[in-house]
């Protein structure tokens, strides 16, 4: 497991940097992103070649976790975790979730602005609680040749420096108000990774191997094919893309077939008998959703057909009749569900869901700068694992269903097959 001890010290950086230069090495890498995340997996995706799951023990639970790992261990060379904020931050945490399953961590700390006390931030760290193992720590940004000693010579024993990478503007990604900017909109993004591989390579210590890790093989998930012969058409370009890679795999389990659109681009859906609409970054391809009237009025011939379709958080958004961005400017959606939202300059809501729906309990999460204003009563409120934060609502018309939570199909294949058939 890649952690650190908080946001921003370059979990992400290290992470695609260790499996690029891996994968260029000719080994089988698998990637997986503790928690509720789209941005760095797909960064992590496009540095291993394979897709990046999700590991979150809310949403997914121990068994469903474990065979996910058990199954990329057995056809791969090298796993890794990366983490996410800091190894002890949130419930489940990083620490949680890589003492549940054994693995070892290495401690990802910014020590661009310290010494002697990198050695202390790194042992608090590894011994705050019992139970985890350290396989090193990633000194990241150092200043020079000598700044990188110091910081190794600052560490106990028990915790090698196994690598000191300097600070380097050009190995950095852009970030916008949701995190990464995704990877398909980065022409340069496998130069970029090439780049960070170099530099890893460069500073890993030699003798450092990742310690191995044998993971139990789960109890075989049972599911039902409940969705034989329906094909769900999932939205997927750079207005909406945030789709976990288990939710399309479960879908395909159940006998789904999925077929791709972009509303940007395609001016009608393919031939389909559900609709799935993600989240994604509407508010910033708004004024080309707006003008694509054909894509809207297929949206709005399906829902007025009585077909099954799914809203999530960006897809919520693209659905309704008004999307007003941050500087006021109203811009027409597809107007499928009445009322508007209104982008905001700060987080509006973030955390980890569980929603009671007819159909049964699914877990999620949300996360969006938005406020929505819509005459429609909710069919049911999310809750929190916490107790506190946001309570999302959720709409269901006839067969529409929409909320801000983006939902973890594998919580509950049953509920979500109810959507779509």
């Amino acid at each position: 497991m890649i952690s650190a001890p908080a946001s921003g010290q370059g979990k992400t950086s290290v992470t695609a940097a260790i499996a690029r230069h891996h994968t260029r090495l000719g080994q089988r890498v698998r990637v997986f992103k503790t928690g509720p995340d789209f941005l760095d997996p797909m960064l992590l995706e496009r540095a291993s070649g394979h897709p990046v799951f999700q590991l979150d023990l809310f949403m997914g639970g121990v068994d469903h976790c474990r065979g996910l790992l058990a199954e990329a261990a057995h056809g791969a060379d090298l796993v890794l975790v990366e983490g996410v904020m800091g190894l002890y931050d949130g419930d489940p945490s990083s620490a949680d979730l890589a003492r549940t399953f054994g693995l070892p961590v290495l401690a990802v700390i910014d020590a661009g602005a310290m010494a002697q006390t990198f050695g202390a931030l790194a042992h608090g760290l590894a011994t705050y609680q019992p139970g985890l193992t350290f396989a090193g720590v990633v000194a990241n940004r150092v200043g020079s040749p000598g700044h990188a000693r110091m910081v190794g010579e600052a560490l106990p024993p028990h915790l090698p420096l196994v690598a000191a990478l300097g600070r380097d503007t050009a190995l950095s990604m852009p970030e916008r108000h949701l995190g990464l900017v995704q990877a398909m909109e980065l022409p340069d993004v496998d130069a970029r990774l090439d780049r960070w591989a170099d530099a890893w390579a460069q500073a890993v210590v030699p003798a450092f191997e990742a310690p191995e890790v044998v993971f139990d093989a789960a109890p075989a998930e049972a599911v039902e094919r409940l969705l034989d012969g329906v094909t769900v058409a999932i939205a997927r370009d750079t207005a909406l893309s945030f789709v976990y890679p288990a939710n399309v795999r479960c879908l395909e389990a159940m006998g789904a077939r999925i077929a791709w659109f972009s509303p940007l681009h395609d001016t009608a859906l393919p031939p389909c008998d559900a609709v799935w609409l993600p989240g994604g970054y509407p508010e910033l391809h708004a004024p080309a959703l707006s003008a694509a009237r054909g894509m809207a009025g297929a949206l709005r011939a399906h829902d007025a057909a009585g077909k099954p379709l799914l809203a999530e958080c960006g897809g919520l958004l693209y659905l309704l009749d008004t999307l007003v961005g941050t500087d006021g400017t109203r811009h027409t959606m597809a107007g499928v569900l009445p009322g508007e939202a209104v982008m905001q300059r700060r987080l509006a809501a973030i955390g980890l869901q569980a929603v009671d729906l007819p159909e049964g309990r699914v877990r999620g999460h949300t996360f969006h700068y938005s406020t929505l204003t819509t005459p429609l009563e909710p069919l049911a409120r999310a809750t929190s694992p916490s107790g506190r934060g946001t309570a999302e609502a959720v709409y269901r018309r006839g067969r529409l269903t929409a909320s801000y939570v983006h939902t973890y199909f594998p919580s509950n294949p049953g509920a979500v097959a109810a959507w779509f058939r």
